[in-house]
C-alpha cells in the first residue's frame, strides 16, 4: 500500500520515490534477520547517506539538500514503515548535528558538517544521565576547564548508537544551576570515552543502545558548541525537531502494522467470507486507518509551522503525545486483527507493537509531552 501525500514540489515527489525504492530494496529484505540476531546493519547507514537521505533539512549551503521540514519527515516515515531501528537513528543524527548547525561557528561547521550531512560520520545524542532523564538540568556528567581544552568525567545513559557513532553531542556541566551545562562535539574515539554493553531492549535491537563513561576525557576547547552555560537551550531547541521525527516514525510503524494487518484480513477467510467483511472487524481496521491518518496530519502540521518559521514548540509536543499513542493502539489492535499468529514472531505485527512502545518514552515521555502542552495554555 502506499501512501497517497500531497508534496509541496515534483522534487519532493521524486525524492520520496527514492525513499521508497531503497527502502524496498535495502532495507525490507533484511530487517527482520537483523533484528531477531540484533546485530548492527553495517553500510546501510553509508547507503543512505550517499542517496542524500541523512542531509534533508540542511542548508544546501553546508552540504544539506535544503528540503522542507514536511518532506523530510515524510522520507522518515517511509524509512521506518521497512525498519523502525534504523529510522530512529537517522532521526537522532539529525538531533546531532543540529546544534553546530544552529549554535556553531562558521569554521567549526565548515571543519565537520559536510561529512556529518554527507554520512561519512554517523552521530548521537548524549543528554541523559542514570539520574537525569526528563530533567535535564540535573545533570552531573562534568567538564572542566583545562587550559585550552576541558576535562570530561561522568556517564551518559540511553544514547542510540552509542559505541558504534563516530561522534557525540554531549551535554556536559561547566557550571552552577540550569545556566550551567554547555554543549560538545566529541570524536567516537576520544581517549578515555568508553560505552557500556548495548541494552537488551524490547525492540530496536540492530541499532545498540548503551551508556557512555568519560574517565578524565580531554577535549580541545574548539569542540565547545555555543558558548559556556548554553547548553540546555540548545538541547531544548533541537528537542523540539527530535519530536517531530520520533512522531514520523510512530507514524510509519503504525502505516506498516495497518498495512499488515489490513492485507491478513483480506486473505483470512473465516464462515464463508474474508474476516475483513465482518463488521466487528472491518470498524477495527477502520479506526487504525483514521488513527495513523490523523497521526500524520499532526506532525505535518507542526512541520508546516517550523518551516514558516513559526512557533512550533507546542504543536510538536501535540504531534509526539498523538502520534506515539496511536502507534502503540494501532499495533497492539494490529495483533489482535491477525489473532494467535499475530502473537507469534512469524508475522512483524508482534515487533511493531514492541517498537511502538519506546516511542511513547524517549524524546520526552508522553507524560512530560502533556505537560509541555499544559504549560502552553497557561496566561503566565
Amino acid at each position: 500500500m502506499t501512501v497517497d501525500r500531497l508534496l509541496p514540489s515534483s522534487e519532493a515527489d521524486d525524492l520520496l520515490a527514492l525513499t521508497r525504492e531503497i527502502a524496498d530494496k535495502v532495507l525490507a529484505p533484511i530487517v527482520d534477520s537483523h533484528e531477531k540476531s540484533e546485530t548492527y546493519p553495517d553500510g546501510v547507514f553509508a547507503q543512505l547517506g550517499a542517496a542524500g537521505l541523512l542531509s534533508l533539512p540542511q542548508p544546501v549551503e553546508w552540504g544539506g539538500a535544503g528540503q522542507p521540514y514536511q518532506v523530510y519527515l515524510q522520507v522518515l516515515e517511509e524509512i521506518a514503515a521497512r525498519w523502525a531501528a534504523v529510522a530512529v537513528a537517522v532521526s537522532v543524527n539529525s538531533l546531532a548535528c543540529h546544534p553546530l548547525l544552529e549554535f556553531g561557528t562558521d569554521d567549526q561547521r565548515r571543519r565537520w558538517l559536510p561529512d556529518m550531512l554527507s554520512g561519512t560520520l554517523i552521530g548521537a545524542y548524549s543528554l541523559s544521565e542514570p539520574q537525569a532523564g526528563s530533567d535535564a538540568a540535573a545533570l552531573r556528567c562534568a567538564a572542566v576547564r583545562d587550559g585550552d581544552g576541558y576535562r570530561i568525567t561522568g556517564s551518559k545513559s540511553w544514547i542510540t548508537h552509542g559505541g558504534v557513532a563516530d561522534f557525540y553531542t554531549l551535554f556536559a556541566r561547566t557550571g552552577e544551576g540550569s545556566r550551567g551545562i554547555s554543549c560538545f562535539l566529541v570524536p567516537g574515539d576520544l581517549e578515555g570515552l568508553s560505552f557500556g554493553a548495548p541494552e537488551d531492549k524490547m525492540g530496536l535491537s540492530a541499532v545498540p543502545t548503551t551508556s557512555a563513561f568519560y574517565d578524565d576525557a580531554r577535549i580541545d576547547a574548539d569542540r565547545l558548541i555555543g558558548d559556556e552555560g548554553q547548553g540546555l537551550s540548545i538541547a531544548f531547541s533541537a528537542l523540539d525537531s527530535g519530536r517531530l521525527g520520533i512522531a514520523a516514525v510512530a507514524v510509519g510503524i503504525a502505516q506498516a502494522a495497518l498495512e499488515e494487518a489490513t492485507a491478513y484480513a483480506n486473505e483470512r477467510t473465516t464462515f464463508g467470507r474474508a474476516i475483513i467483511d465482518h463488521q466487528g472487524l472491518g470498524f477495527v481496521l477502520a479506526d487504525m486507518a483514521a488513527a495513523v491518518a490523523s497521526a500524520r496530519a499532526t506532525y505535518l502540521d507542526a512541520a508546516r509551522r517550523r518551516d514558516a518559521g513559526r512557533p512550533y514548540s507546542q504543536q510538536a509536543s501535540v504531534a509526539k503525545l498523538i502520534a506515539t499513542d496511536a502507534a502503540m493502539k494501532v499495533t497492539t489492535d494490529a495483533v489482535q486483527v491477525l489473532g494467535g499468529v499475530g502473537y507469534t514472531r512469524d508475522y512483524r505485527v508482534e515487533r511493531y507493537m514492541r517498537e511502538a512502545k519506546i516511542t511513547q518514552i524517549f524524546e520526552g515521555t508522553n507524560q512530560i509531552q502533556r505537560l509541555v502542552i499544559a504549560r502552553g495554555l497557561t496566561n503566565r
